[in-house]
């Protein structure tokens, strides 16, 4: 459950984490500069997914001289989108940027996103990736053909190489927060929802430390939830799949028949095992496709939280006055 806004809390930061560890002295050596820089009241929302490398620890040693600086703990780890659907539920400033810990975003960008969002009355302001030098090649021809495919899918209001770096109004927040979507991908799901909107663009840079928490096998189920839950396509292409099977099928029936009035049966024996052996792939490729949609439907139906927060330390703070 998230907490009311605070009309007193001008922005928030929402950062989730998972096993950063050796990259936290160096995002906070950089970040807190910027926001206490920025002259207004904020908070950093820092999201524990479930750490094992004593992210956890290292955030509360921090939070000792930095008042501002807000732990959410989750009790297991969750995932990425889920990590920060959980930042963003319980985030309370008028305005909210989310960004990873890995510096390759660069956060000395959030007072441009703020002064633009004020400055034109916008409700979102994408971080856009202007220079991807510092991916490998795969890494950016991946990331080419994925947003190629969102944007026709999606619509073309999906920024290209804009990731999770990105300002939030509370109008837009509250917004999210009322979509019924369990498996978020919010790349699309802010787009979507059609506020006005602007963009910074930056070089995004290495990271600064630490491992991609992003590997292929996460970067493929990432595109498969896009497609999966912003389109019916894959259910069409099934549907032309197998249409187009039933036209092989036709056309293998008058070659068996012919190749049977000649007295070619063996002949054609290639061709026929070749058309069962396609026949059986389609068939595949269809039921694959039908089971991503009925997970989904799954899914929806068990209602289940994507997270559980084991603390909050700003609860943590408010139960303590309280008592006092």
């Amino acid at each position: 459950m998230g907490r009311e806004a605070d009309p007193t809390t001008e922005l928030s930061v929402v950062i989730p984490m998972y096993n950063e560890v050796e990259a936290l002295p160096v995002l906070v050596s950089r970040l807190r500069p910027v926001l206490d820089g920025l002259g207004v009241p904020y908070e950093l929302v820092a999201v524990d997914d479930g750490s094992t490398d004593g992210t956890a620890e290292l955030l509360g040693a921090f939070r000792l001289g930095w008042p501002e600086l807000r732990v959410i703990g989750l009790r297991r780890n969750s995932g990425h989108q889920a990590a920060l659907t959980a930042g963003l539920d319980r985030a309370v400033g008028a305005y909210v940027v989310s960004l990873d810990a890995d510096l390759q975003d660069p956060p000395e960008k959030i007072p441009e996103m703020l002064a633009l969002a004020r400055g034109e009355e916008l409700d979102i302001v994408y971080g856009v990736r202007a220079d991807r030098a510092s991916d490998s090649g795969f890494k950016r021809w991946t990331a080419g053909l994925y947003y190629r495919l969102v944007r026709r899918l999606a619509g073309p209001s999906v920024p290209a190489h804009a990731g999770d770096f990105r300002l939030l109004s509370r109008a837009a927040v509250d917004a999210l927060k009322a979509l019924p979507d369990q498996q978020r991908v919010y790349r699309l799901l802010v787009p979507w929802l059609g506020f006005p909107s602007g963009q910074v663009t930056y070089e995004r840079a290495p990271r600064a430390a630490g491992r991609s928490k992003y590997p292929l096998g996460r970067m493929i189920r990432l595109a498969v939830d896009s497609v999966t839950g912003f389109s019916a396509a894959p259910l069409r292409l099934a549907t032309w799949l197998g249409g187009f099977a039933f036209l092989v099928c036709l056309g293998l029936m008058v070659y068996t028949l012919g190749a049977h009035v000649l007295g070619h049966t063996v002949a054609g024996w290639t061709s026929l095992f070749a058309g069962v052996l396609f026949i059986g792939a389609v068939q595949l490729i269809c039921v694959g496709l039908l089971g991503e949609y009925v997970a989904r439907i799954y899914t929806a139906l068990q209602n289940r939280p994507t997270y559980f927060v084991g603390h909050d330390t700003a609860e943590q703070t408010q139960e303590a006055a309280r008592r006092s």
